[in-house]
């Protein structure tokens, strides 16, 4: 079975390909992206813009090339924070959905944080116990907590990176007095979350996901992408505080040289540390484990989960996937 995942993310589009069948891994076949940066595409009434909205909608359509190109049976489309939070929402998917064929499903951000969670927990599997998942994107931070496959608690906080990028930073490189006050003001932002997180128990297993953390952890020295995804790869609170430290007096071209750091996501990689830092501290984490499967691969697995492994084919009780905003479903 081949599946495809359309991911319309704040900063990224991403078509991930997978020959993917029922209990076994999927194994990706291609993956392809294109910047985009939506959020930066909202203007002030909170709309995506007219520009914005063309782009996504010849972004979809060449990707939905692409997928049939590779012989995809199933093409899963979601879109996360970005479109979300435009007060156009509705109006601009049903322009996707009338120009290019493809229903895009808006996911909730406790929905994020679920299907991350999921896929943390099949990478690692059962023997992980208590799993915490901790997750950076590019408008918000996913928190996840759990024993069994669904999380106890799973949060989605408006604290990703490009968002804090665009509304904490003036400066490239940020100044001394913005690192300072964004720092003491995600310390509040997150007492009150770090206070359920504890009264959900305490994790067995730390894992953290998404291009921010693997970008962190590379500078600090984890194995490079080449060295695969099983070779293990963590990230400590004494390394993230050290790298922090050097990263933001550089700016984002400087940083964008760095190996392990895509141009793409260059701008919003201190944010990004800020926000891994002020994390592990309110959670009083001492280091997180790096996870290659995140949002995606989630979706996939849930995929399988409610399909008998054949594209379209429903489970025995009828149903194939959960209801999301603005009546898009799995199809």
């Amino acid at each position: 079975m081949r599946l495809g995942v359309l991911d319309v993310g704040s900063n990224t589009v991403h078509l991930l390909v997978v020959d993917a069948h029922r209990g076994a891994h999927p194994t990706p076949m291609s993956s392809e992206k294109t910047v985009l940066r939506l959020a930066e595409q909202i203007n002030r009434s909170g709309k995506l813009t007219k520009a914005g909205a063309d782009r996504l909608v010849r972004t979809v359509a060449e990707f939905r090339e692409s997928a049939a190109d590779m012989g995809c049976e199933d093409l899963m489309a979601f879109a996360t924070s970005a479109i979300r939070e435009a007060s156009n929402a509705g109006a601009v998917l049903d322009r996707v959905r009338d120009e290019t064929g493809v229903d895009l499903q808006v996911l909730s951000g406790e929905d994020e944080a679920r299907y991350t969670f999921l896929a943390a927990r099949r990478w690692f599997g059962w023997s992980a116990g208590r799993l915490l998942v901790v997750d950076i994107g590019g408008g918000s931070l996913e928190l996840a907590i759990g024993i069994d496959e669904d999380p106890d608690l799973a949060i989605s906080l408006p604290l990703g990176a490009g968002r804090l990028r665009r509304t904490r930073f003036r400066n490239d490189p940020p100044s001394r007095k913005e690192v300072a006050e964004t720092t003491e003001w995600l310390d509040e932002q997150l007492a009150g979350t770090a206070l359920a997180v504890r009264e959900a128990g305490a994790p067995d297993r730390v894992v953290a996901t998404s291009k921010t953390f693997r970008s962190l952890a590379r500078l600090t020295g984890a194995a490079p992408s080449s060295a695969g995804p099983r070779v293990p790869r963590t990230l400590t609170d004494a390394g993230l505080r050290q790298i922090t430290a050097f990263i933001s007096r550089m700016s984002a071209a400087d940083l964008a040289e760095l190996e392990g750091v895509s141009a793409s996501r260059a701008h919003q990689l201190v944010a990004g540390a800020l926000v891994a830092e002020a994390t592990m501290r309110a959670l009083s984490l001492s280091q997180v484990e790096i996870c290659p499967w995140a949002l995606r691969e989630g979706v996939i697995l849930r995929r399988l989960d409610q399909t008998d492994g054949l594209a379209g084919t429903p489970r025995s009780d009828g149903s194939t996937g959960r209801t999301g905003q603005h009546g898009a479903r799995w199809k």
